[in-house]
């Protein structure tokens, strides 16, 4: 009875980490190694590493302060805005992250008062 209790939990421990392994992000990329930024979804993001997670997030952002033709960084939102991304994505795993990209800066531009163009 012992055994079976202990089997049973080892395999219960073994399931409970196949369930949160995570995936490198080079498993989305093409034949050729790119990834399409603007199909990856937020379960893709939310089952990666951190690392990957934090390269892409400052990817994302250079990306957008590129179109925005702004140069400047600050650490300190740059790192809040990251945050807020990959908890937006955790509770939204079917949603693209672009577009939790454009709901956590849209929250973020309110709450500081920016006042975005038409």
């Amino acid at each position: 009875m012992i055994r079976q209790a202990l089997a049973a939990s080892a395999l219960s421990l073994l399931l409970l980490q196949a369930a949160n392994a995570q995936t490198p992000l080079s498993a989305y990329a093409d034949a050729k190694g790119y990834i399409d930024v603007q199909k990856l979804t937020c379960a893709q993001l939310a089952g990666t590493f951190q690392e990957d997670a934090d390269m892409l997030t400052a990817w994302y952002s250079g990306w957008y302060n590129g179109l925005a033709k702004k140069h400047l960084l600050e650490v300190k939102r740059a790192k809040e805005a990251e945050h807020e991304v990959i908890q937006y994505c955790k509770a939204n795993q079917d949603k693209k992250i672009i577009e939790a990209i454009a709901v956590v800066f849209k929250d973020m531009r309110a709450k500081l008062g920016v006042k975005m163009n038409p």
